[in-house]
């Protein structure tokens, strides 16, 4: 999947088009490229391989939040249908969450005692919820979810 990446943190813009100022780290426009294979995808959405179901981020939307009870929404996201390691030679460095399509948060992983998985809460009740994980071996992957 195409996307515009930025050069210095690797940040990718899923609304078609370079931002003035990377969210993530303020680098000018300047600083971000078009890539044809920005974003990996699977080879057959029906029958994935091991590799791919260890790097499409699973998103869980509970219905109720545990922590703020009154208007909001969380998500949950784990990368892999079987859990992808966390090892310092392989490992998720990040995931990115966006709400139809325009950035939201990123969640920064280490391997250093880190399960490969992060929770956001989110005010709005409706959208679109991408989350690109990158794979320091294996690059970005993205899911997508209906709220």
């Amino acid at each position: 999947m195409k996307g515009y990446v930025c050069g210095v943190c690797g940040f990718i813009s899923l609304n078609g088009s370079a931002p003035e100022r990377c969210p993530v780290c303020g680098a000018p426009k300047s600083a971000f490229s078009e890539k044809a294979e920005a974003i990996k995808e699977p080879q057959d959405v029906k029958n994935l391989s091991e590799l791919e179901k260890k790097h499409i981020p699973v998103i869980v939307l509970p219905k109720t939040c545990g922590l703020i009870p009154d208007g909001c929404r969380d998500i949950h996201v784990k990368v892999g249908e079987i859990t992808h390691p966390m090892l310092p030679e392989h490992h998720i460095v990040r995931l990115d969450f966006y709400l139809n399509r325009e950035f939201m948060a990123r969640v920064i992983l280490t391997a250093n005692g880190l399960n490969p998985a992060a929770a956001l809460h989110l005010k709005a009740s409706k959208g679109k919820i991408s989350v690109v994980e990158y794979c320091n071996l294996h690059g970005a992957w993205l899911s997508e979810a209906e709220l």
